[in-house]
């Protein structure tokens, strides 16, 4: 095999045994999951971004969002190596109503979400939330704290965002790799814990 083949499949295919889990990163518009994916992912990431137009402006309100200049208009995809061979494999979706449909495409086959927040449109959240819950997934809210959002303590945002008590909650930054570490970790421990058992046979 060629070499330079040989060293693709190495970076992307695992080669030992591994649990791999498809997690979908999910928010509202300008959240940041592109950012969280692309800090976090150990291989070249997968993105559909496309600069914003003038006849998006009717449906893509920005407001509060002065640097938002492109959105994803079909997914984005990373990769990530969690401690004890956990792979996880991160599929960004869009945010915004229209794109719902393929949201749900996406979903098909993920084990869980990571829904991210901002503190400056929680109530944005909910309709997000809800789309995770209808398909039955287990999901964890990270809370992305931009330089100029209101700071509010981890049991202030349950409260606002009315959390079931096992459903984690994290505050991270998208950019800083270490937070956002932390807030995939809850996520994969909250979904190995709700999975439910194999049979003795099949483990």
């Amino acid at each position: 095999m060629d070499s330079a083949v040989s060293g693709s499949r190495i970076g992307y295919l695992p080669d030992r045994d591994q649990v791999l889990m498809k997690m979908l990163v999910a928010g509202p518009f300008g959240v940041g999951k592109t950012t969280l994916i692309r800090t976090l992912s150990e291989i070249p990431t997968l993105h559909t971004e496309e600069v914003m137009t003038e006849t998006g402006a009717p449906v893509d309100d920005v407001a509060g969002l002065p640097d938002k200049t492109t959105t994803t208009v079909a997914v984005d995809f990373g990769r990530l190596t969690l401690p004890g061979e956990v792979v996880l494999y991160l599929f960004g979706t869009p945010g915004q109503r229209r794109f719902f449909p393929l949201w749900q495409d996406i979903a098909r086959g993920a084990l869980g979400a990571l829904v991210l927040a901002d503190t400056r449109r929680l109530a944005e959240s909910f309709e997000i939330m809800d789309m995770v819950e209808e398909q039955g997934l287990p999901y964890a809210v990270a809370v992305n704290c931009f330089p100029d959002a209101p700071a509010h303590s981890a049991e202030v945002l349950r409260g606002h965002l009315d959390l079931h008590p096992d459903t984690p909650l994290v505050l991270c930054d998208a950019r800083d790799r270490a937070t956002s570490v932390e807030a995939l970790i809850a996520l994969a421990e909250h979904v190995l814990h709700s999975l439910p058992s194999l049979p003795q046979e099949q483990r």
